[in-house]
């Protein structure tokens, strides 16, 4: 008889609220957590810093940089509840990805707080305290000390780490508990490396017709590991 790992009772969740795959995972995340006994740990990784262009700024050295700055709003929430960050990023990514919003404007980031019953100053808070620069960073280099190049990225109670599940149809229900299973299945095997299922053209068409808000609403070039891409490649990642 092979005996099963027993199944984690909590997960950091690492994320960038530019990204509309790891969005799309947080919304199986949250329907998977609110169907067990699971405690969802938000954490911050930066697509803006990975995909970083020799010779030009890091996101903190900028005055508002997009992503980082939408996870230093995160930061400052977090200190006062998990809640509060869960519902920030909650409200950020469907403004962006679904709404086709920019959440990564101050102003638009001022009236997401203030739909959330939060202070609308956080903003310029959060940007006046370096500590929370600190706090994003230390996520992030988390990640990249792990192998980690993207999101959402998994992290584990026993130290492991996954990248993905990717997607774009969030499952529900049953059917999404069927996924976090099939998932944490995989920290029986710490050694099996890569699963990926190919994109056909439907596929694509499907991605773009998902991601339409997203695209159109982004201020920034899709960079993919120090590359400027075209759109299609950028959704094959």
């Amino acid at each position: 008889m092979v005996l099963m790992n027993t199944p984690p009772e909590t997960v950091d969740f690492h994320f960038d609220v530019m990204c509309p795959y790891a969005y799309q995972t947080s919304k199986w995340m949250r329907d998977v957590r609110d169907r067990l006994d699971l405690t969802v740990n938000w954490r911050f990784f930066s697509l803006e810093e990975i995909n970083r262009q020799e010779g030009k700024k890091h996101p903190w050295e900028r005055e508002w940089s997009y992503g980082w700055s939408m996870m230093r709003i995160g930061a400052l929430l977090r200190r006062t509840s998990m809640d509060d960050l869960d519902r920030w990023y909650e409200s950020a990514g469907r403004a962006l990805h679904e709404e086709g919003r920019k959440p990564h404007e101050p102003d638009v980031a001022r009236h997401l707080l203030q739909t959330l019953d939060l202070d609308p100053a956080l903003v310029d808070a959060a940007i006046a305290d370096p500590s929370t620069h600190d706090e994003v960073k230390a996520e992030h280099d988390k990640v990249v000390a792990a192998g980690g190049y993207g999101v959402p990225t998994l992290f584990f109670p026993d130290g492991q780490c996954l990248f993905g599940p990717v997607l774009i149809d969030p499952p529900v229900g049953d059917a999404a508990l069927r996924l976090w299973h099939a998932t944490t299945a995989w920290l029986e095997f710490p050694h099996v490396y890569e699963l990926q299922r190919p994109k056909t053209p439907a596929d694509l068409a499907a991605i773009g017709e998902t991601f339409r808000p997203y695209i159109e609403a982004r201020d920034w070039v899709s960079i993919d590991r120090g590359k400027v891409v075209d759109l299609d490649t950028a959704l094959k990642r």
